[in-house]
């Protein structure tokens, strides 16, 4: 199961996000401080996926904790992004949303927050 693309899928639906940062939600990848002229938005796994919640000796779900992190030479914006994945990540998956920082550094804000939950397995049927 690729986390990280059911995650990148739930963002670009939301048409607030999608407008505003499409093009620039990256895995891993955090921009250069000159380079943020629009919105980035960075997903990073803090951890891997384990496997959880077991039944018959068989495990159901993945324990998940990513790092989102927002990224704009604008303030409210940056905020107002964050907030919509904070809402995308609690509607589509039921991810809570753990502290993280938030820091300025020349023109550039950031607003880096985790969540953490729980993914059931998508190959069950198969076993």
């Amino acid at each position: 199961m690729d986390v990280l693309q059911l995650i990148y899928n739930a963002l670009i639906a939301d048409a607030y996000i999608k407008k505003q940062a499409y093009g620039r939600i990256k895995y891993y990848e955090y921009p250069e401080t000159g380079d943020v002229t629009a919105p980035y938005i960075i997903i990073d796994p803090i951890d891997s996926p384990n496997p959880s919640d077991f039944a018959d000796n068989t495990w159901l779900k993945y324990d998940c904790l990513f790092q989102i992190d927002v990224w704009s030479p604008n303030r409210i914006t940056t905020y107002t992004i964050a907030d919509k994945i904070r809402d995308v990540m609690w509607n589509q998956f039921g991810f809570a949303q753990k502290s993280g920082p938030q820091e300025y550094d020349t023109g550039i804000y950031r607003d880096a927050r985790r969540y953490k939950g729980k993914i059931y397995r998508d190959d069950l049927d198969g076993l």
